[in-house]
């Protein structure tokens, strides 16, 4: 019974650790902007926050488009995933798949005249939120530092911002 209370009393320590805290905060934080964002968009847009992705990742290479393979790589999503994923986009217009000039094996995907729209439009959505919740609460110069630290723990993780 005593190690029992021992090891409850270094969990609860452990929980309690500024680390697990603050690791916390930046979670809470990040999922409660994606999530407003999310509601943002599907309330003015009609797209979710996943489609959003996939059409930045489009839209910032117009008329190359990438293979299913890479958007799932980029969005972290199964094949399966990326697959009923553009299946729906595709289904409302703001994408469409056409085989790779280069390899016939690989299908490229790219956004339509109808997803350029809707990314224009979606990015401002996405843009009043970000300003809202992520800017507007911390002051001018610690959101600086803020975006120098992220961009820090971006590059010591390997990701790409």
């Amino acid at each position: 019974m005593d190690s029992q209370r021992g090891a409850d009393r270094e969990a609860a320590r452990a929980a309690e650790s500024d680390l697990v805290r603050e690791m916390g905060l930046l979670v809470k934080a990040a999922g409660g902007v994606e999530q407003r964002i999310d509601a943002a968009l599907r309330a003015r847009c009609g797209i979710h926050h996943t489609m959003f992705e996939v059409l930045i990742e489009l839209c910032r290479k117009p008329g190359e488009g990438l293979s299913q393979r890479a958007l799932g790589a980029e969005l972290v999503l199964t094949s399966g995933g990326v697959t009923r994923l553009i299946d729906r986009m595709e289904e409302v217009g703001l994408v469409r798949r056409r085989p790779s000039p280069t390899d016939r094996r690989v299908t490229v995907v790219t956004a339509t005249a109808r997803g350029c729209e809707v990314f224009v439009q979606a990015a401002a959505v996405h843009a009043e939120v970000v300003q809202e919740y992520l800017v507007k609460p911390v002051a001018s110069g610690d959101y600086t530092t803020l975006v120098r630290a992220l961009n820090a723990i971006s590059d010591a993780v390997g990701g790409d911002a």
